[in-house]
Parts: C-alpha cells; structure tokens; sequence
C-alpha cells in the first residue's frame, strides 16, 4: 500500500514537472511572438500609414519608447525564469545586447561592407584588388589631402589643447572665472556648419572699391592694406585660416576638460609647493602638468579625432578648394560627385584606419589610469 502511494506520488510529481516545464516553454514562445508581433504591426503603421503626421509622430513615439521597455521587461521576464546560475549570466547580455546589435548593425556591418567595396570598381562591380588603395596612396590630390590633414592635427588639434589649458589655468584664479569661461565655451553651442558660415562673412572679401568686406578685412584696410581673399591664399596660409576655426571651437571644449582636472588637485600640494619657494610657472609645469598628465591625452587624442575627420569647415568655407580639401571631402567628392563607389569607399577605409589607433590608445589610457 505505502509502494503504491509512493508511486502515485511520483507520477504526480512529474506530471506537475511536465506539465510546470512545457507551460513554461510555451510561455517563452507565445510572448516574444507575440511581442514581436506587435512591434512589426506598429513599423508597418509607421511605413505605410495615411494617418496625420501628428498621429504617426504620437505613435512613433509611444511605439519607440514604449517598444524598447517592452521588450527589455519581456526579455528581463524570461530570464527570471531560469535557474538562479543562468539567470545571473545572461541578465548582464540584456542590458548590453542591444547597444551591440545596433552598433553592429550600424557600424561593423557596413565598414565591412564598405571595405569590400574598396577592392571593386567605381561601379562597384568588377574585382580589382588593391588598385584603389594604391590610387589613394600615389594621387597627387590625395597626397595633398593627407597634408592638410597632417597641418589639421598639428596646428589645430595641439593649439586647441594648450589655448584650452592656458585659459582653465589663469581663469581659476581670476574673479570673473565663470564669465570668461561662459564666453570661450560658447561657440560650443555652434555647429561646425554654423561656425563655417559666421567665419565667411568675417573672412568676406568683394570686387575692388566694394565697401561690402568682412571684419578682417575691414580691420586690414583701416592698417593701410588691401582687401585679401584669406581662404584663397597660397598654401599653407589658406589653411592655416580655416583652422583658426576649428581652434575657435574645440577651446572651450579642452578649457572646460582641464578645469574640471585642476580643481581636482589638492590645494594643500600647491601651497606646500608656493610655501617651499615654487614660482608659479614652476608650478604649472611640475606638479599641475604631471597631476593631470592622463586628462591631457585624453582630451588631445578626442580634439585629434575631431580634425581627421574633419569636413563641414572646409566644404562650407571652400568646398575643398585653393587645396584646402582633406580626406573626408576628397571621399565626398568621390562617392557624391564622381560616382567613383570603390575609390571613395578606399578613402573610407583608410579615414577609418587612421581614426582607429587613436581611439585605441584613448581607451586604453582610460583602463590604465583614471583621466578625470
């Protein structure tokens, strides 16, 4: 009698295992699919609908909000079903699987596509092997390109980090620190667009005995001059003005950087430094310098890869013209104007090629040491 009970329990207790497993599979089938279902349904809306645009935008919204949460609290749901081990494993991945998908999405999949590209013809047919690198790398444009490039980092990118750091540094200890800092960050509020366009007008030139010229002009006229098309000078004068812009930008940005850095050195290792007979200057450059030595690279590898890849100045100033042009309009150039697919997909890879190391190297001093 106890051996029949005993087996009656069992049976019973593996039905209910049976029966707990395949509601539980069922369930981790049933709503993805039907969550999925509703994401499609409201993309079709979106695509095909003839709704008002102010219900497609409302929709549009609560679609895109409302269908990342539902999916990340559909996924965290299912997750929480599993065993405590694999619970604490894949829960990590639903947080950081999305940002991975869309980057991959976005960025992997089309370098690679892009790269493929570049070994093809400008019809982006025909096989050619290496003979569009070769092309950018022997090219008299692209050389000049790569030149102006080069000028780019070392006037644009080195002056906008020290400018940054001499301001934060004699700003800290002035009394109007917050209104000269609001004043240099600033035209961090403009796009490099913008900025393009307010420097043509300070740059403007016009036909001899025109009164119509722009502020530095006018300014080289009152100093007995003649009127000088600045962006249309020999090289390296031309270019040397169009960085004056990105200088102009990219300040405030290190500026704001470096005085976060510098109130974060103890106070009492400057006055013992003072107090011990340091000179200011002395000052600066053996403690101040070395205290924020990991912030400094930091911000001088970011302002780097701002100006290899730079392109709104140049195309809004000159369009690349007077040999101003740099790699990233010689691309544009190329895909837009000349329909060249796998030259301008070449120039692509190298831009990405170049950008890469000193994004490498920027992370890895953020690993090392703490820049901030």
């Amino acid at each position: 009698m106890a051996e029949a009970t005993q087996s009656k329990h069992s049976i019973k207790t593996i039905f209910e295992w049976f029966t707990t497993t395949i509601g539980q599979i069922i369930v981790a089938i049933i709503v993805p699919l039907i969550t999925g279902f509703v994401m499609i349904k409201g993309f079709i809306f979106l695509r095909d609908g003839n709704a008002p645009k102010y219900v497609i935008a409302l929709v549009a919204i609560i679609w895109g909000v409302g269908g990342v949460a539902l999916i990340y609290f559909v996924t965290n749901w299912l997750i929480e079903k599993l065993p405590p081990q694999w619970m604490a494993r894949l829960q990590p991945f639903l947080f950081v699987g999305p940002a991975v998908v869309i980057l991959s999405w976005y960025m992997a999949i089309p370098t690679i596509r892009t790269f493929i590209l570049s070994l093809k013809d400008r019809n982006g047919e025909l096989f050619v092997g290496l003979e569009n690198y070769i092309a950018v790398f022997t090219q008299r444009i692209m050389t000049v390109a790569f030149r102006n490039n080069l000028l780019w980092i070392i006037f644009g990118a080195t002056l906008s980090v020290i400018f940054g750091l001499l301001v934060a540094v004699l700003a800290d200890r002035s009394r109007f620190e917050k209104f000269a800092k609001s004043m240099i960050f600033l035209p961090m509020a403009i796009s490099f667009v913008g900025a393009g366009v307010i420097w043509n007008f300070i740059y403007e030139v016009k036909e001899a005995g025109s009164a119509q010229i722009g502020l530095l002009n006018a300014i080289w006229v009152g100093l007995g001059g003649q009127p000088q098309a600045w962006t249309a000078m020999l090289q390296p004068w031309n270019n040397l003005f169009l960085i004056i812009i990105v200088i102009w930008l990219q300040t405030g940005f290190a500026m704001v950087i470096f005085s976060a850095a510098i109130k974060g050195i103890p106070g009492e290792l400057l006055e013992a430094a003072r107090v011990d007979g340091a000179t200011e200057v002395q000052v600066f450059f053996r403690i101040m310098i070395p205290y924020i030595m990991g912030t400094i690279i930091t911000v001088t590898t970011t302002v780097v890869i701002f100006t290899l890849k730079i392109f709104d100045v140049v195309m809004v100033m000159t369009g690349g013209q007077f040999a101003t042009h740099v790699i990233a309009t010689q691309f544009y150039r190329q895909a837009f104007t000349n329909q060249n697919k796998g030259y301008a997909s070449a120039i692509a890879i190298v831009l990405v090629l170049a950008v890469v190391p000193v994004m490498i190297y920027n992370l890895r001093q953020f690993a090392e040491e703490e820049a901030f």
